[in-house]
């Protein structure tokens, strides 16, 4: 039998490695139900809203507030506020269920877009975008995006419609849907090509970038030679 001593050693031992236990799992808990419901991280991956957002930007996202999705059902936690235009939002692409993307929404359910030369109009009124980038002079026909023909707000245009990636519309935004656009608008898989977005695949909106890099260098390690101090804690508009 082992002196006291050393059992009360043993013991100790024992308490303070079960404490250690019960704490890394309240944390593992708090972590998932926060990530779950509150706050994510996600990582830019394109060049797609440049330069609003950069490649390298590592941004936390706001599930609260549209609502987070009980995981494994259909339900949804109650919103804080509703999607409007000019939100940058994190969702599920209807082609890419398993990915996520983020772009700026420019579409709500029931309005009117068109795109003319590459000016946005909703509704029949111009879209001041300071934010939107154009770098490609040249149009380009996609016929990806044939599936606008579907939602014309003038199906007599069903035969002869011909959208352009700088030149569509006008078309509807059917109910529960919404429309997004990356900033980057000649450089952006968005709704133009594959449709729009479901109101429960939107997962949320980005609150600031907690960390950014440039990772389109020939430096080693960027991630800690090439870090963007002048991005880090900065707002997303």
């Amino acid at each position: 039998m082992a002196p006291a001593p050393r059992r009360r050693a043993l013991r100790s031992a024992a308490r303070w490695t079960w404490e250690w236990v019960k704490s890394l799992a309240v944390a593992f808990v708090l972590f998932l139900v926060i990530r779950t419901f509150a706050i994510e991280a996600f990582r830019i991956p394109t060049g797609s809203m440049e330069n609003t957002l950069l490649v390298g930007d590592f941004l936390l996202v706001n599930k609260a507030v549209y609502g987070a999705q009980v995981p494994g059902t259909a339900m949804r936690l109650p919103a804080l506020g509703e999607p409007h235009r000019g939100d940058i939002v994190v969702f599920t692409p209807p082609h890419e269920p398993d990915k996520n993307y983020v772009k700026r929404l420019v579409g709500l359910p029931g309005d009117t877009l068109r795109m003319v030369d590459k000016v946005l109009y909703v509704n029949g009124e111009e879209v001041p975008e300071p934010y939107a980038q154009h770098v490609d002079p040249l149009d380009v026909h996609a016929p990806g995006m044939r599936w606008q023909t579907q939602h014309l707000a003038d199906t007599a245009l069903r035969l002869s419609y011909r959208p352009t990636r700088d030149s569509w519309g006008p078309i509807v935004v059917p109910e529960h849907r919404f429309f997004v656009l990356g900033d980057n608008r000649d450089d952006s898989e968005d709704s133009r090509y594959w449709g729009f977005v479901e109101s429960t695949s939107i997962k949320g909106r980005p609150l600031f970038v907690y960390y950014s890099f440039n990772p389109r260098t020939l430096k080693a390690v960027p991630w800690l030679t090439e870090i963007r101090w002048d991005r880090i804690g900065g707002g997303i508009h």
